[in-house]
């Protein structure tokens, strides 16, 4: 078996893991090694042929290959150690990792570990969607990945199930091509998706939204052939007396993203109910000591500038805790907490000692107009308050402090009041 001793190991290629290698290998890690499982660099970027991409973080508007070449040019111009086709199977808190790549078994100890897998969808087993079971069932980023990748149309007249980006996004791509897209179905009161999307993707196009709709039934037995869907009642039940029948040979589904956190299960990392990610630390620090956790495993974000931002941090961390320079967060951290109307908000602790701005992202939990954001300390004092216009679930709110006392026992609470 071959063995690989490193600095600092990254965990998945795509947006974060490219950044977390980058940040390490600039913070003085000597020996950066970057695993991933598919045969070439970029992720889910390498699909996303439509541009968006970098206007954050480069000020340039790119497509994902475009903003993926950016970063892996970056990798390429450092001795940062690429393992494609190298899929890691297991990890343990002693920073031991056991990897199966083309070419046999390899065991890798690190100094520190990056967790980077990124995110995976929803699929029609995790909604419970009723019906048969016909061929044409598919998520949306399935389909991104046949026409974009593959040349291939998925179908002929398609409805969209849920209204996240990938999914307004492909009703826009397959629109262009010349596929009927019936209708894009959102059980929400507002789109799953950034607001941009909404409007280039389904509104410039005249792609029929409903709102407060869902599937109610599927049918055909080989291959699909249409789907009823019904409005939302009061009570939050499907009205069958207002069904809709569509007839449709593809459905998509783009119904949420969940964190890969297989490895972090492995390695019993404390684990964020709200988004299904890993605990960390301004430093993005998780539990297990040792190893961060950067990007859309931590918590799917909105853009993918947000993500690069993280990893650069969590690697650069990584090094630093290598070096040790920074130490593992532990009962002195000072918890970070949504309160009201807030789903969840990044970092969830800060360790005291910290240096420099701490960047936190928040999510509301409901759509809300005229609102104010405030930081409360243990003590029920406001240490920072901002008016915002508008909140919703999709977009993320990004709150950079450049000083927050990290006081032993210090506690602190996110919460949006109306009426800002």
């Amino acid at each position: 078996m071959k063995t690989i001793d490193c600095t600092v190991a990254v965990i998945g290629a795509g947006p974060a893991g490219l950044a977390a290698a980058v940040g390490a290998r600039d913070s003085g890690a000597d020996r950066v090694v970057l695993i991933e499982r598919d045969e070439s660099l970029g992720g889910i970027l390498q699909q996303c042929i439509h541009n968006g991409f970098g206007l954050h973080y480069l000020g340039r508007d790119l497509t994902g290959p475009e903003y993926a070449e950016h970063f892996i040019d970056e990798v390429r111009s450092r001795s940062i150690t690429c393992l494609t086709r190298t899929m890691v199977l297991n990890l343990d808190r002693n920073l031991s990792m056991l990897a199966a790549s083309s070419g046999g078994m390899i065991q890798i100890q690190s100094k520190a570990i990056v967790l980077a897998m990124g995110c995976r969808e929803r699929t029609r087993g995790a909604i419970a969607l009723p019906g048969h079971r016909p061929a044409g069932i598919m998520t949306a980023g399935t389909a991104q990945r046949f026409i974009n990748i593959e040349g291939k149309l998925p179908g002929k007249s398609i409805v969209v199930l849920g209204s996240g980006d990938i999914g307004m996004i492909m009703a826009r791509r397959l629109h262009l091509e010349g596929v009927r897209v019936l209708a894009v179905v959102e059980i929400m009161n507002c789109v799953g998706g950034l607001s941009r999307n909404l409007v280039q993707c389904l509104h410039d196009f005249d792609i029929p939204l409903y709102l407060r709709h869902t599937v109610t039934d599927i049918r055909g037995t080989r291959r699909l052939e249409g789907v009823d869907i019904a409005p939302l009642d009061d009570n939050d039940r499907p009205d069958m007396s207002r069904k809709i029948p569509l007839e449709c040979d593809t459905l998509l589904l783009s119904v949420g993203l969940i964190p890969e956190n297989e490895l972090s299960r492995q390695a019993d990392i404390e684990l964020d109910q709200a988004t299904g990610g890993p605990m960390v630390d301004q430093y993005f620090h998780t539990s297990g000591a040792g190893i961060f956790a950067a990007g859309n495993v931590v918590q799917v974000f909105d853009l993918v500038d947000h993500v690069t931002t993280c990893g650069i941090k969590a690697g650069g961390s990584a090094a630093r805790f290598a070096d040790g320079e920074i130490r593992h967060w532990a009962d002195d951290s000072c918890p970070v907490r949504p309160g009201s109307e807030v789903r969840c908000v990044v970092p969830h602790r800060l360790t005291p000692g910290g240096d420099g701005p701490v960047e936190f992202y928040l999510r509301g939990d409901s759509v809300m107009r005229n609102v104010t954001l405030l930081l409360h300390n243990s003590s029920d004092e406001t240490m920072f308050s901002k008016k915002l216009l508008a909140v919703q679930p999709p977009e993320m709110i990004l709150v950079s402090l450049k000083s927050i006392p990290q006081n032993r026992g210090a506690e602190y609470t996110f919460e949006l009041q109306s009426g800002g």
